[in-house]
């Protein structure tokens, strides 16, 4: 392994990947500290109805966002490789007038749906007001503009500071509230203003290295895509791969508390969030995997490679990861979230399939979007949540919420195939074998 090194791509891609680490463990930690204060002071019900109201925002905002950071990476990072200033304007203004829309758009529906839809997700009249509230997030929440024009400046440093700013301040919120026995309310209002503190932190990061690098001028937001070929194309389709995407996660929490209750919905949020931190490598490698491959030329041989050697460092982090979460897992929970919490451990076990198909799988998106297929992600993805809807709800009302956990497992493991049947024809097609 030691001549993977001498490769200058591999070495910003572990550069780039240990910043957001750094960040992503100091965030875990943080994030399953405000899990365990939230729930011991909230119980299983009250914890399960703030995952529901925070859940229905992020539904929300995931059917309606645009995927704008990869947009700006895809034409804005490749630009300022060739010292083209313009064209990364030009992503970033289209980024930026992408994210307004959808924001908008978002907030707006959700907000008009909420009475309507509430109650199908286990949100009883009394918590409308304030899952109305937590609404108003959906613009800030939705807006990923200033994620790429920092990765496409090669800033992965500043994200990673930024993205411990609503854990940490999360947790501490979380603990003194669990410390003074606030209610209910008030820890709504906590996740309301550290989600808004961690958004504005990251725009104003952004704002002020644009500034720095003089790139500020000129940006504005729009819709005119001058310039950037295929920008809409790619636009609607990363659009609604991560609409699909969005039925795993937040859409997944409101199923699982329509069809089981809140209750089950914090059993379902507990475990899903402990099996992401094993697949936390996976993830960060992917986010700067894709800067780094984008700039390199897809018929030859150093992406592959570099997509090779990414995902056995994966592997082997994941794998750890997996097996602490294993052998761990039920005196973790029981330590930090009580008794009550005891059901979260054989859905996590069931749930600890995701994180290995997560690493053996991270680099399939990031390549298919290089290589201008944005449909393959999209078509993987909807493969996917076809086979996710077509079995959750059967087999959540046979086996409870262990039952959703292997719906879930079911629709990863579909888009995996899809996924790797797409790259395996591309990679025949750019190297012509």
């Amino acid at each position: 392994m030691r001549h993977w090194f001498n490769d200058q791509h591999f070495r910003s891609l572990l550069k780039n990947a240990s910043y957001l680490a750094i960040s992503k463990g100091v965030a875990a930690v943080a994030s399953i500290g405000t899990l365990a204060f939230t729930g011991r002071a909230l119980g299983l019900e009250g914890f399960g109805l703030l995952i529901l109201i925070a859940s229905y925002a992020q539904a929300a905002n995931g059917l309606v966002k645009f995927q704008s950071w990869q947009l700006v990476v895809r034409y804005g990072g490749a630009a300022l490789a060739r010292d083209n200033t313009d064209d990364f304007k030009r992503a970033a203004s289209f980024s930026l007038g992408l994210d307004l829309l959808s924001g908008l758009v978002g907030m707006c529906l959700a907000m008009v749906l909420l009475p309507l839809i509430g109650g199908w997700f286990g949100l009883e009249d009394r918590y409308l007001g304030l899952a109305l509230v937590y609404c108003l997030l959906i613009p800030t929440m939705g807006a990923s503009s200033p994620t790429g024009m920092m990765r496409s400046m090669d800033r992965f440093d500043l994200i990673s500071w930024q993205g411990v700013v609503t854990p940490i301040s999360r947790s501490i919120l979380t603990g003194i509230g669990f410390w003074q026995g606030w209610s209910f309310s008030a820890f709504v209002a906590i996740w309301f203003v550290t989600d808004l503190a961690g958004d504005l932190y990251l725009w104003f990061l952004t704002w002020r290295e644009l500034r720095r690098r003089r790139l500020g001028t000129g940006i504005r937001p729009t819709l005119r895509t001058t310039g950037l070929k295929n920008a809409w194309p790619f636009a609607i389709q990363t659009n609604l791969t991560y609409s699909l995407e969005s039925a795993w996660g937040p859409l997944a929490r409101l199923i699982v508390g329509g069809l089981l209750g809140p209750a089950a919905a914090a059993v379902y949020r507990v475990a899903s969030s402990l099996a992401d931190s094993a697949r936390k490598p996976a993830d960060l490698l992917a986010k700067a995997y894709y800067p780094e491959v984008v700039r390199m030329d897809a018929a030859t041989k150093h992406p592959w490679r570099l997509m090779l050697r990414g995902t056995a460092l994966a592997g082997a982090f994941g794998l750890v990861g997996v097996l602490i979460l294993v052998v761990g897992g039920r005196p973790l929970i029981q330590s930090l979230f009580g008794a009550e919490f005891l059901g979260v451990y054989p859905v996590l076990l069931i749930m600890m399939a995701i994180p290995l198909i997560a690493v053996l799988s991270f680099p399939l998106i990031p390549m298919l979007l290089t290589l201008d297929r944005p449909d393959a992600p999209l078509k993987g993805r909807l493969v996917g949540t076809l086979v996710y809807f077509a079995v959750v709800a059967p087999l959540s009302w046979r086996f409870g919420v262990q039952g959703a956990a292997v719906a879930i497992v079911l629709g990863y493991v579909a888009m995996a195939v899809v996924l790797i049947w797409y790259l395996r024809k591309e990679h025949r097609r750019v190297r012509g074998r």
